[in-house]
């Protein structure tokens, strides 16, 4: 009876210096730093988020999630209750995201600011501020993946219509049709070689021509030069074109001196030529007159023995 109760007592004070050691260790170890509370409202799912989450700025340990309540004033709205200590730098433009712990799954809030508003955001237990939450890496997947895969459903649809066997009948149309264009293509090299054999000869031809043409134009040269010198000769000083000009004007001279020596001559001429023109035309209307003389001359109007002549 006596070992027993040596054996209770024993158990008891082994449990009352197990208990004394726990809370020994409790209060040792319990946070003696007085915390910021704030609180973020978000309608988006928070997987991996459990009470005593760790709070991060910038990857910096600040404090400790508190609570994960719905927001009884709006419905899908979820408050999250967190507390940071006093030195953390949070401002009106500060926001969170949700973070997550390698492959573990486990969540933690992460804060950061984007500096639009840096001015201090003053918070306590009566009036809690509200820090803004933004989607996190696997929220912008998961729209990004479902805008993703309703672009390729839309893609594989397109896919299914442009492979019709109408289309693809059209395609193998198209294929053979290049085929035919690559054979024709084929043959053009064969067809050409005839033409690209005689281009040596051609070229060989053409510098023989080239040859040609500089030697007609050093003779076109040479012939330049001689009808420059033979112009000069002509239009030099007392030259054959000064000599033509000198005899022209004596010519001048000459005919003008045979035009004023003519004139008296030529008048007289004139005058004798219609003296034998009446002589001839008397002749002819009376030969007897060379027998018997010129008869009396024909009156005139007025005259005696004048008559009219019949109409």
């Amino acid at each position: 009876m006596e070992n027993k109760s040596h054996a209770l007592i024993a158990g008891i004070f082994t449990l009352v210096l197990l208990v004394a050691g726990i809370l020994l260790a409790m209060w040792f170890n319990r946070d003696r730093v007085e915390r910021v509370p704030y609180e973020m409202a978000t309608k988006l799912s928070v997987p991996g988020l459990n009470p005593q989450a760790d709070v991060r700025y910038r990857g910096l340990d600040v404090g400790k999630v508190d609570e994960i309540t719905f927001d009884p004033k709006v419905p899908g709205q979820i408050l999250i209750h967190i507390s940071v200590k006093p030195d953390t730098p949070v401002t009106t433009s500060t926001y969170g995201v949700l973070g997550y712990q390698g492959v573990t799954g486990i969540a933690y809030v992460q804060l950061d600011d984007d500096g639009v508003n840096p001015v201090k955001l003053p918070s306590s237990k009566d009036q809690i501020a509200r820090i803004a939450m933004r989607p996190s890496l696997l929220d912008n997947l998961q729209n990004r993946g479902l805008a993703i895969l309703k672009q390729t459903e839309e893609l594989t649809l397109r896919l299914n219509t442009l492979m019709t066997p109408e289309n693809q009948a059209l395609m193998l149309g198209a294929f053979t049709n290049v085929s035919k264009a690559a054979i024709a293509i084929e043959t053009i090299p064969r067809q050409l070689e005839p033409t690209l054999s005689t281009l040596p000869a051609l070229t060989a031809q053409a510098n023989r021509t080239l040859v040609s043409v500089n030697t007609l134009s050093g003779d076109v040269s040479k012939l330049t030069n001689n009808l420059n010198g033979l112009s000069n000769k002509l239009q030099s000083p007392d030259g054959a074109l000064d000599r033509l000009a000198l005899t022209i004007d004596q010519l001048g001279s000459v005919a003008s001196r045979i035009e004023l020596e003519a004139l008296p001559l030529s008048g007289d001429a004139r005058s004798t030529l219609r003296a034998l023109d009446r002589t001839l035309e008397t002749f002819n209307n009376r030969p007897q007159s060379i027998l018997f003389g010129a008869g009396p001359a024909t009156p005139g109007p007025g005259e005696a023995g004048f008559v009219a002549p019949a109409r």
